[in-house]
């Protein structure tokens, strides 16, 4: 293994060695938003091109990498973006498209084994070993895979090779853009320790903020730094998971479809919000549809958090624990309600609200019928029917009376 293919910024195609025991694939589309709408347009390949809204706020939701080369990318101000890039070309997000993409590939995927671990619409932890003795070795798994998706949806996809899932993912990065990467088992540590800090899973800028100040700067540094003194710095669990994947010790199992852990809906203003009514209108429509998605992922959460970013971006998030769980949009709503107002923030604008469902677990069947006791039961059942209305006459037929625009006084 040469020490150029682990320089970060470089694009390894392949990494000769053995793939015994690598096991876990990472499978990573390549600027996912952006290929789908060069799939259907292709007279924008070649072009820098962001998906995203031209107008107000927006931020840049997927870049090509002609794009990038501009210094664009994703989560971007929409503003600075078109400041770095006088050519750039936005294409408004059609999520529906994406959302169809991203069942087509994870369809390619589970045709090789149904051990798939999605994390997102664009990534998947894929675990080969139930795979191998029909289709080959590990690399040529993954190298069959990326040749499918290419052939039938006409998409880039980067996987990276490896024993652990942590390995597996930085791999990935490695192999960007349309690679393919194999860390062979014995050689994980050869291929970790010289990447900075940064590159651990866990850590942010804090982190790495205070792990610099001791002097650590890549990932064999924190590897040799004895566990006690990472405690001392980053804290107990902390110290002791970087300690871990710093020397390659990752145990985590592929799991297969495992639900999201948290489900929301947030918002970004056209321009700054402060007065209460506003804000508790802007929730009510995020709780409804925060709780219209949970119902429609099967799922139930027990916590729900409230989101708020001030003009400065200084953000601030508020959670509770209900008594039981919930998929109701006004249980929802009235928990944030009262997190915000518990702020006491009220006339203080705001550029952003979000609200999300935390703590979630498989629904329970419940009764069709609507409780005659008034309960949270009758508030399900009655959103159940408006989903119903929804799935038949499109979104937004049936709604809470103080989300109806009202028309303007003569």
């Amino acid at each position: 293994m040469s020490r150029r293919q682990l320089e970060r910024g470089s694009r390894p195609v392949d990494l000769p060695g053995d793939d015994a025991g690598c096991t876990i694939l990472h499978a990573d589309m390549d600027a996912f938003y952006a290929s789908v709408e060069l799939r259907r347009d292709p007279s924008l390949k070649g072009k820098p091109v962001v998906v995203g809204h031209p107008g107000g706020r927006s931020v840049v939701l997927a870049a090509t990498y002609e794009a990038r080369a501009f210094g664009v990318h994703s989560a971007m101000p929409m503003a600075q973006a078109m400041r770095r890039c006088a050519r750039l070309v936005v294409v408004p997000p059609d999520h529906s498209a994406y959302g169809e993409a991203s069942k087509e590939v994870m369809a390619v995927f589970r045709s090789v084994t149904p051990e798939v671990e999605p994390l997102a619409l664009d990534e998947a932890f894929i675990d080969v070993s139930g795979a191998i003795r029909r289709m080959g070795s590990p690399g040529r798994i993954a190298a069959h895979i990326r040749e499918r998706i290419a052939a039938e949806q006409r998409l880039p996809c980067s996987i990276g090779v490896a024993a652990t899932k942590f390995v597996a993912k930085l791999a990935s990065s490695h192999a960007k853009p349309d690679g393919l990467l194999v860390v062979p088992k014995g050689s994980t540590l050869a291929f970790l320790h010289p990447l900075p800090i940064g590159a651990l899973w866990g850590v942010g800028d804090k982190t790495e903020e205070a792990l610099s100040r001791i002097g650590l700067r890549t990932i064999g540094d924190i590897a040799a730094t004895p566990v006690s003194t990472l405690i001392h710095t980053v804290g107990k669990a902390a110290g002791a998971h970087l300690h871990a994947l710093a020397n390659g010790q990752d145990p985590r199992r592929v799991t297969p479809d495992e639900p999201d852990r948290t489900i929301g809906a947030e918002e970004t203003f056209a321009q700054d919000i402060g007065d209460r009514d506003g804000i508790l209108r802007e929730l009510l429509r995020l709780s409804e549809r925060c709780a219209e998605r949970l119902r429609a992922s099967g799922q139930v959460g027990r916590t729900v958090a409230l989101k708020v970013r001030f003009t400065d971006f200084r953000t601030i998030s508020r959670s509770r624990t209900l008594s039981q769980h919930t998929d109701v949009a006004r249980t929802i709503y009235e928990t944030a309600a009262q997190l915000y107002d518990a702020l006491g923030i009220d006339g203080t604008p705001l550029r952003l609200v979000g609200v999300r469902a935390e703590g979630l677990a498989r629904a329970q069947e419940t009764p069709e019928q609507l409780s005659l006791t008034g309960g949270s039961e009758e508030w399900r059942a009655a959103e159940q029917a408006v989903d119903r209305v929804a799935e038949r006459f499109g979104r937004g037929m049936v709604r809470p009376a103080t989300l109806v625009r009202r028309p303007p006084a003569d």
